[in-house]
């Protein structure tokens, strides 16, 4: 078994990469498999288990490589395009680079339901409702398909969300937090008391603090999870190094380190999508290998632990 950049570096190429052809994805994908699908527990509607995301790299210029992976994406079957922690140039391009591609109709819109690059609106519902009323107009959407509140926010932002929803302007809620040990308090709160849909926690095979009561809560109240940074900030590639993937992962179908360390995190039964940031479309076509064909069970999972805690740790391991 090889590492993610030398499978990637030998079988794709940069320029085979940027080339999503059918015939490469399916070469890529094991045996012409499709995407996991979940469901949102709160209404039963499937979603493919792999979704996308630049808001890591909210800088790249790179705008022809950004439309090949939404190509790759969309080609691969994916939806959910989350655009939460950009900034509003980032932003910007992510909800108009699916419309000039034409898939605009088949993605799952994930994305802030207040914020801005210049701060926070005004509390309440007028500030909300001119948010929602910003991505709608620049999605040409007629309605968000997922919006995001922060758990440390204004209570009152929520309470406006749930108008937004009742209205038929956003589909489901969703809060979200990204420092887990500081914050899970308030998410948890949240979670018990309000009729959200999703919640968005960091999560990684090195970042476990989640599987402890948010994870299982989520299952309790039929609350989605969509997982954050699953390679553990990049962290989780950095510990690796050379180290040859074991031959027990073709057990679960695990090609390279990132589908060892996506399919971790999926066999989870409370995750329901997993947001992955790439701006490479080789780096995209890895991720959604990770998001196809077999899952470890409880017991390959613990070896899965085992293994990885060995390595030396790296910085910005487990928040």
């Amino acid at each position: 078994m090889i590492s993610r950049r030398e499978f990637l570096g030998t079988s794709l190429g940069a320029g085979a990469a940027l080339a999503l052809t059918p015939d490469l994805l399916r070469a890529f994908q094991q045996s012409g498999g499709k995407l996991i699908q979940r469901a949102i527990p709160s209404t039963g509607e499937m979603l493919p288990a792999l979704g996308l995301a630049f808001s890591n790299h909210p800088n790249c210029a790179d705008h022809t490589a950004l439309k090949e992976v939404f190509k790759g994406f969309a080609a691969g079957g994916g939806r959910l395009l989350d655009s939460t922690l950009s900034n509003a140039a980032s932003e910007q391009f992510q909800i108009t680079a699916p419309i000039e591609l034409g898939i605009q109709n088949n993605v799952f819109w994930s994305t802030k339901g207040i914020a801005g690059g210049s701060g926070p609106p005004q509390p309440g519902p007028a500030g909300v409702k001119a948010q929602i009323d910003s991505v709608l107009a620049r999605t040409k959407a007629p309605r968000i398909d997922l919006a995001w509140l922060a758990a440390a926010g204004d209570p009152t932002w929520l309470a406006a969300m749930k108008e937004e929803k009742k209205a038929g302007r956003v589909r489901h809620i969703g809060v979200h937090t990204i420092v887990v040990k500081s914050q899970s308090a308030q998410l948890e709160s949240i979670m018990r008391n309000e009729p959200i849909d999703f919640i968005g926690v960091d999560y990684a095979i090195n970042n476990r603090n989640v599987e402890e009561k948010l994870l299982p809560l989520a299952r309790e109240r039929k609350i989605g999870v969509v997982a954050y940074f699953p390679f553990g900030v990049g962290t989780l590639f950095k510990r690796a190094g050379t180290t040859p993937l074991p031959d027990w992962a073709a057990e679960f179908d695990a090609k390279t380190w990132a589908q060892f360390f996506l399919k971790y995190v999926l066999s989870h039964p409370a995750v329901t999508v997993i947001r992955t940031g790439t701006t490479q479309a080789k780096h995209m076509l890895d991720n959604i290998g990770g998001g196809i064909g077999r899952l470890p069970n409880e017991a390959t999972r613990k070896r899965m632990i085992e293994l990885v805690d060995s390595w030396p740790q790296a910085g910005g391991d487990g928040k």
